[in-house]
């Protein structure tokens, strides 16, 4: 890694985090939102042909920033104000290195890393633009690349290594989880910093499938959105820095994916419910501001995902996973109503069963809520908002159940949906969306609980009692250890996955040669012992991610005479041997007289060379 490339990218990032503060951005959010606007900028380039000089230009408009103000601060008036250091700073700065340091040595494993995500990442790094239609090697082409964008301006200072791409992508994770520490009212109280803390740790268990030594964007969807949701609350009496706010959110996250639609409707919603409580104009302003307002503001937000389905449909011929209504009536027409209702059946068993990861989540959240609710209401005294806020909660894991379904039967194969496909890891983005709503709103009802209302007159004795004192500095402990013990345990167990996938194709294929880095149209043969590699593809993705070739497939089965291997071998410019696979060894020997196991050869007419 290059650190001096490091620091120049994050001398940019603070140079921009520093402009938005100055323009009304909350300190918690100012992190994301700096990251935010350069995807944006990068976008922009990048459908006009100009990545490269757009990475560059953006990041030094922003170390001028930083320079810029770093002159300005020696004059009192243009100073920020200081936050202060609190005890959840100390946790996400600590155990945030922490895990940083483990996913920068951390290799990429999963499937969907080698059939999309890392190796759009790669492509545009090494070629310096979008794919377009005559670049195979891109399977997925309708996928937004704001992730993908924002990764490959990192790794353009720091160079190209699969940890430095972990690192970047936590980094963007890391600076929207920093974001929910703006809805706390009194920031010095450890008990509800910690408490946050604790989500933070406990929403990568429902993250679980994926973690974070992978590029998927399953959980940097909910977290996006939370940091909106976030923002909605810090700025409501602000409308216009709101709407800034609101616009670029949302603007981000339709490029992220596009599932996304669904946490962009849970926004806006949001939004417009904030419009209307902190409005302070006569009835009938409101009624035509608010409305315009919140038009506009998604409107513009819209822009770029319109803009990149136009991209799409005019680039590519056919796209893969494309929004298409036509697509989807034309799988409806083909499902029959007995092929629905077993998949519906299958959807109910999942959904209804204790055993899922995701239903234990949605309890989880129902029983802290009401709980608090109780405690709070009777406990106190204390009027609060939780019981609806589970109600709310929990309308939104139906309307994501519906939608969930609706993507099984209108978008998968019956293969695929019958066996409900990633159910846990799709449904677990929302379990995460919810329990940091969730969360939030505690930490909101648990500080109006507090005895003393007024923050100046906080301190070890403004308690109703010493028993509720003890209880306060009992459950800061005990909240804290957890927050500390849930965290190192998801840093231990990344470090535990990553030991367990020494022996995985991805590595296999790094022991045996280097990466390729131009991209290329080389015939590479994958001899794969693993049927299942073959059969779902895995074995061809990674040599295509690995090789940087759309011409790498993978091949199991050698069973066949030696004149049919032969000429089978010939077909092909290089064969890679991962793993030691005893038929073709042997046929090896026989065709070519070499006695080969492992490796990477070149494809000559009567023999193959190693390759170093």
């Amino acid at each position: 890694m290059s650190w001096l490339g490091l620091g120049l990218y994050v001398l940019g990032l603070i140079g921009y985090g520093g402009t938005f503060r100055r323009l009304g951005v909350s300190p918690y959010l100012s992190w994301i939102t700096a990251m935010l606007f350069q995807i944006l900028v990068l976008y922009g380039c990048a459908m006009v042909g100009g990545l490269d000089t757009g990475i560059q230009w953006v990041t030094y408009v922003g170390i001028a920033l930083f320079g810029l103000w770093t002159i300005l601060s020696f004059w009192r008036k243009a100073q920020l104000q200081f936050e202060g250091i609190h005890l959840f700073d100390f946790w996400m700065i600590a155990l945030g290195l922490a895990m940083g340091q483990v996913l920068y040595h951390s290799p990429l494993v999963h499937y969907d890393n080698f059939s999309h995500w890392a190796v759009m990442v790669k492509f545009m790094f090494f070629s310096g633009r979008l794919p377009g239609a005559a670049d195979k090697l891109i399977s997925f082409t309708s996928y937004p690349p704001a992730t993908a964008l924002y990764i490959t301006q990192v790794l353009h200072w720091t160079g190209f290594s699969e940890g430095a791409m972990l690192l970047a992508q936590f980094a963007l994770i890391w600076a929207a989880a920093y974001s929910v520490f703006a809805v706390l009212r009194d920031r010095t109280r450890a008990l509800t910093g910690m408490l946050l803390c604790l989500t933070i740790a406990i929403s990568f268990v429902f993250n679980i499938a994926i973690r974070l030594n992978n590029l998927l964007v399953d959980y940097v969807l909910p977290i996006l959105a939370v940091a909106a949701i976030a923002g909605i609350w810090a700025y409501r009496k602000h409308p216009w820095v709101l709407s800034g706010h609101v616009a670029l959110f949302v603007a981000v996250l339709l490029l992220v994916k596009n599932s996304a639609t669904f946490f962009v409707v849970v926004i806006g919603i949001y939004f417009l419910v904030t419009l209307v409580q902190n409005n302070r104009e006569h009835w009938y302003v409101a009624t035509l501001r608010i409305p315009v307002q919140a038009v506009l503001t998604l409107g513009l937000a819209a822009i770029p995902f319109l803009i990149w389905n136009w991209h799409v449909k005019t680039t590519f011929t056919v796209s893969k996973h494309e929004i298409s209504s036509q697509a989807y009536a034309n799988q409806l027409s083909g499902e029959s109503a007995k092929t629905i209702m077993k998949i519906l059946h299958k959807f109910l068993s999942q959904i209804l069963s204790l055993g899922s990861l995701s239903t234990q989540g949605i309890l989880l959240i129902n029983v802290i809520l009401i709980g608090a609710w109780v405690m709070i209401r009777f406990g106190s005294q204390q009027k609060n908002h939780l019981l609806w806020v589970a109600a709310m909660l929990d309308v939104i894991f139906l309307l994501y159940y519906g939608s969930l379904f609706g993507m099984y039967i209108l978008s998968m194969p019956y293969a695929e949906a019958i066996l409900l496909d990633g159910f846990e890891r799709y449904m677990g983005s929302t379990v995460i969306l919810n329990l940091y709503i969730g969360a939030m709103f505690l930490v909101r009802a648990m500080d109006g609980a507090m005895y003393e209302q007024n923050f100046q007159k906080r301190d070890s004795r403004s308690f109703a009692s010493i028993v509720t004192k003890n209880a306060y500095q009992i459950g800061t402990l005990i909240v804290g250890f957890f927050a500390i013990t849930m965290m190192y345990s998801e840093i231990t167990g990344t470090k535990f996955t990553n030991e367990m996938n020494h022996n995985t194709l991805p590595l296999q294929l790094q022991r045996d040669s280097k990466p390729w880095t131009h991209l290329n149209h080389k015939k590479i043969l994958v001899v794969d012992p693993h049927a299942d590699d073959v059969a779902d593809y895995y074995a061809g993705y990674a040599a295509r991610y690995y090789y940087f070739t759309d011409k790498a497939v993978g091949q199991e089965n050698f069973m066949v005479t030696p004149a049919v291997f032969k000429q089978t071998v010939q077909s092909y410019q290089y064969v890679v041997i991962p793993e030691y696979h005893r038929t073709f060894t042997k046929l090896t020997k026989r065709v070519y007289h070499q006695k080969i196991k492992t490796g990477l050869f070149k494809v000559h007419k009567h023999y193959l060379q190693r390759m170093h």
